[in-house]
């Protein structure tokens, strides 16, 4: 078992072409991260969509939220001034899990029954409230994430840049302090960004997804 996320950003269209170009730019400088640990493989499409197989099915939600975050905190203000910006880009994300029986280098190429799940239901997201959904051959699998991720979504939706970076930098693991010290801000303030984001609730998300799925389909079972 693996998993195939499917994505594309959300009203592109409407982007200027500065804010297109940082978000394809930062894509590639993400998906080449995750490539050079090996959890994954990813590839762009159509100009404004993505794909990618996760080898271990358990780690796929914290990739999406690493992508997402790392879109979120794009913005086209001065970069010198951390201050929260409203959010000016952002991603609509199935996440499939099941076989892949076809997989070449290629992932366009590549086929079977999770790219069938992550394809379809991110066909079928598109005229519906959700922006993160999960497909998987368990039906009460599904259920529970399809509630949980809803109520994510609603989280997700208040965050400004400043929150999300806070996120992104938290998922890459580094502490407050380190965080700060990137940012120029102080330590009171990232941990002001991660209650805003609701840093506490993703992280129960991120461990019972992580739980769940090992469970489910650990070590590609």
């Amino acid at each position: 078992m693996k998993a195939v996320i499917s994505a594309d950003l959300i009203n592109s269209t409407e982007y200027p072409e500065q804010l297109l170009n940082a978000v394809l730019d930062g894509l590639k400088a993400e998906f080449q991260l995750i490539t050079e640990s090996k959890e994954a493989q990813f590839s762009l499409f159509r100009g404004d969509s993505f794909q990618g197989v996760v080898e271990n099915p358990s780690e796929a939600l914290k990739i999406v939220l690493l992508l997402k975050s790392a879109i979120n905190r794009i913005h086209l203000q001065d970069t010198r001034k951390r201050k929260a910006f409203p959010v000016q880009a952002d991603i609509r994300t199935a996440i499939g899990i099941g076989s892949v029986d076809f997989q070449r280098e290629t992932i366009s190429e590549s086929n079977g029954q999770a790219f069938q799940f992550s394809g379809r239901t991110l066909d079928d997201m598109k005229n519906g409230p959700h922006k993160l959904l999960l497909a998987c051959p368990d039906d009460e699998v599904n259920g529970e994430f399809q509630a949980s991720f809803l109520l994510f979504d609603q989280l997700a939706d208040r965050w400004s840049t400043a929150s999300a970076e806070v996120v992104y930098f938290s998922l890459k693991g580094l502490k407050e302090k380190e965080i700060a010290e990137k940012l120029g801000i102080s330590q009171s303030a990232v941990n002001q960004r991660k209650k805003a984001s609701g840093w506490e609730a993703i992280e129960v998300l991120l461990n019972r997804f992580e739980s769940v799925i090992s469970e489910k389909f650990s070590d590609g079972k």
